[in-house]
């Protein structure tokens, strides 16, 4: 915790932080004399705040309700017609459906591969040490990057399924088929998160008494029973917490991946939500349908949260 300065009886301390005496309580803030040396600390991050997130967030919904002129001359009040022509089309709803296999998919790999290393970690086997810190480094990786090298490991003339391919033709072909497409993107959004989710859950992990875990073992229970009974149960704060953001982020997170990967394709088979709205708005210029898709694409996740906290946090047992 951070102390603030003593105060220096008859010392000049007109515009210095000066902590003020508060012995009798465990407050541990720092206050003030000088009110403006506060405002000085905050109005950075506010003008941050509205220059990054409030001013553009002002201007989608500014565009979502409204619709430019061919040749200039400011925007059209439409109201609600950018989010009906949306809703109209069939190829949207693809994207939704795309969007929710790929984030089922996605997070259920890579918060279930973390757990079952974290597990694996948690019992200090040979060489715990060296795994602990090379499946905590996926996520320091930026998603173009990974992107790029994902795409050279899967693909199908030269990279780690070619071999499949010599036995079996065709039988992988991210750049043909869209399955393969979708499992590829999958595989390396996974994989980025993956380590994100092993430094959470290898944490939760260390908190759980160890008392527990001897008891269990010397009654007989193996691994999985101990992961089972006692260590999973004791991670649903854990899992919850890792649940809610990983759906967030396979919906936001992904445009990097996507774009370096497949650009969408084939077929549109992999054009998420989020990266259909880059298309539309930076390659098709309806800058007012893709302001109207990234409101959609806000609310939907603003839903599932809900969703998943009035009734998945229920089975979530804080102790």
């Amino acid at each position: 915790m951070v102390r603030g300065p003593r105060s220096v009886p008859g010392a000049a301390t007109a515009s210095a932080p000066v902590a003020r005496p508060r012995p009798q309580t465990n407050d541990k803030r720092v206050y003030f004399e000088n009110r403006w040396i506060g405002i000085a600390f905050v109005v950075p991050q506010v003008l941050l705040i509205f220059t990054f997130f409030y001013w553009p967030a002002a201007q989608a919904v500014y565009w979502a309700f409204t619709l430019e002129q061919p040749w200039g001359g400011g925007n059209t009040w439409v109201g609600f017609n950018n989010f009906a022509a949306i809703l109209r089309d069939p190829v949207y709803w693809n994207s939704i459906v795309h969007s929710f296999v790929f984030a089922v998919a996605s997070t259920g790999s890579a918060m279930g591969i973390a757990l079952l290393f974290a597990l694996l970690v948690d019992r200090q086997l040979l060489g715990y040490r060296v795994f602990r810190a090379v499946l905590a480094w996926p996520y320091a990786i930026a998603a173009p990057a990974l992107g790029l090298a994902f795409r050279f490991i899967l693909a199908p003339e030269a990279g780690f399924f070619a071999v499949f391919n010599r036995i079996w033709p065709g039988v992988w072909d991210p750049t043909l088929d869209g399955n393969d497409a979708m499992i590829a993107i999958i595989i390396t959004f996974a994989w980025k998160y993956l380590g994100y989710n092993f430094i959470f859950f290898l944490s939760a992990l260390q908190g759980v008494p160890r008392a527990l875990l001897e008891s269990a073992a010397i009654d007989g229970a193996g691994f999985f029973k101990r992961a089972r009974y006692i260590q999973i149960p004791l991670l649903t704060p854990t899992i919850f917490f890792l649940l809610v953001i990983n759906i967030t982020e396979s919906f936001q997170d992904s445009f990097g991946i996507v774009d370096i990967m497949t650009s969408g394709g084939p077929a549109r088979a992999t054009e998420l939500m989020v990266y259909k709205i880059y298309f539309d708005g930076f390659r098709g210029l309806d800058y007012s349908g893709a302001a109207a898709q990234s409101i959609i694409l806000m609310l939907l996740v603003i839903g599932l949260t809900i969703v998943q906290f009035r009734y998945i946090e229920r089975r979530v047992h804080y102790t």
